[in-house]
């Protein structure tokens, strides 16, 4: 990932929240919340925007000091800076990281401000199970998100890849994939698809292959957790990773060094056609790399010989474990202006249309959601503001939301050690996309090996 210049402005306010009086802090009189979602400073017109919501929150909730300190999770720094109380007040995090997070007592439990406000009666089940420890709640929903598959239009339509109202012919299964990365790759001289192979991205996309291949990665038996990376469904999977790489020859020069921003650069530069990817991404190759808009289509994963998945993840919000209550109200107050609580207000509707507003003019393709929140209020809210500023051809969208309404469609990542497991089927990828003669089998083993290891180390004690 890119490294980014924290923000080191400092923006000062007065008066009072609606909760009883702010807390005293020790030389500055006022309650002080570290906006850790603050904008990369790459992002000029989301940092105005946020500037804009600041304002608004001042007049509202006087005697509050708002530092804006952005900050990107990183599974191998959190636990350093959460250990040294460096964490910002309030941050985001991924659907795979509660369990960690949790059960190391490096979050704050936020049960009572959310019952007082309602919001912990309004989150999908699934979700608020993922963020629930004995009953009670750390966390809540950004918003979710689905793997699919986005096409770079402009490439489909130079391989002579669309129908006759101009939308992709996209492949339907893995087997149709390949082949039609090779006619890509043929005709364009394009990589017909970017595989991530440089760290646990490819792992996590490596997963939904193999799902539709018929993996899966850990049962619990007994209690126990036992890992299944070696398994006859994984290891016809990663074959055909490899055949990718060695019979088809349709990815990037150097999968091992393609991660999550480079795959995008990629599709939207147009030295690629295809890339894994979510509903949540669609700025990347858009606004960050110049994609036009008409140019991007994002359709459903392939179905593969054992069925048709598409990972589900998302983004959580949660707290740093020194917060006080006055700092997370304040938080949640400043999230409902930003229109990302589930309720439906003025305020809310604003924060909402203002952020769907900004994504038109910055040229971001202003999609759906995948839904976290079951407030039907609140979502219908969601997509009046949306449909207000709407700037894409949704006919290059509509057959992956139909997916995502499928029964079944729907996969959630694996549920422990996650981020672990991606790390060892990432070590495979590297070498199965470096060595033609890779054994597939021996590679799956040793990984097998190590994950059962971490498992029994960590989770079945």
């Amino acid at each position: 990932m890119k490294k980014f210049i924290m923000l080191a402005a400092v923006l000062v306010f007065g008066s009072s929240l609606l909760f009883a009086g702010p807390r005293q802090q020790s030389g500055g009189g006022q309650t002080v919340i570290k906006l850790g979602i603050w904008p990369e400073d790459i992002y000029p017109d989301d940092i105005a925007l946020h500037q804009g919501y600041v304002r608004q929150f001042n007049q509202r909730y006087p005697g509050v000091t708002v530092q804006p300190a952005q900050y990107s999770y990183a599974v191998d720094t959190f636990v350093p800076m959460a250990e040294a109380g460096q964490i910002p007040t309030i941050f985001s995090s991924w659907y795979t990281e509660p369990p960690k997070l949790i059960g190391g007592g490096f979050v704050r439990d936020i049960t009572d401000e959310m019952k007082a406000l309602g919001w912990d009666t309004k989150m999908e089940d699934s979700v608020k199970a993922l963020l629930t420890r004995d009953g009670r709640l750390y966390g809540f929903p950004v918003e979710a998100y689905s793997l699919g598959i986005h096409v770079n239009v402009a490439l489909f339509r130079e391989a002579g890849l669309v129908d006759a109202n101009g939308l992709p012919r996209y492949p339907k299964t893995w087997e149709e994939l390949a082949t039609t990365a090779q006619i890509i790759k043929q005709k364009t001289g394009s990589a017909g698809l970017v595989l991530l192979a440089k760290d646990n991205a490819g792992g996590w996309h490596f997963t939904n292959i193999a799902w539709c291949f018929g993996a899966q990665f850990q049962v619990q038996q007994n209690g126990r957790w036992i890992a299944q990376l070696n398994s006859p469904e994984v290891v016809e999977a990663m074959n055909y990773v490899k055949d990718l790489k060695w019979k088809y020859d349709v990815l990037t020069s150097d999968p091992t060094s393609e991660d999550w921003s480079s795959g995008y650069q990629k599709l939207g530069t147009g030295l690629a056609a295809m890339y894994m990817g979510a509903q949540d991404g669609v700025s990347q190759p858009t606004y960050v790399n110049g994609l036009p808009i008409e140019d991007l289509s994002l359709v459903p994963i392939p179905a593969g010989p054992k069925g048709q998945y598409g990972l589900m993840g998302g983004n959580i919000y949660m707290f740093a474990k020194n917060a006080t209550t006055e700092e997370v109200t304040a938080a949640l107050h400043y999230v409902e202006i930003m229109g990302r609580a589930p309720v439906v207000t003025e305020t809310s509707i604003a924060g909402l249309r203002a952020g769907a507003e900004n994504n038109k003019k910055q040229g971001i393709p202003n999609v759906p959601n995948v839904p976290a929140w079951n407030d039907a209020a609140y979502l219908k809210a969601v997509d009046d503001a949306r449909n207000a500023f709407s700037n894409v051809d949704m006919r290059l969208f509509n057959d992956f939301y139909t997916a995502v309404k499928r029964p079944g469609y729907l996969h959630p990542e694996e549920p422990m050690l996650v981020q672990d497991m991606y790390a060892e089927l990432t070590k495979v990828l590297q070498a199965v996309l470096t060595d033609r003669n890779a054994n597939v089998k021996a590679l799956l083993d040793t990984a097998q090996l190590n994950f059962q290891r971490l498992l029994d180390s960590q989770v079945n004690r």
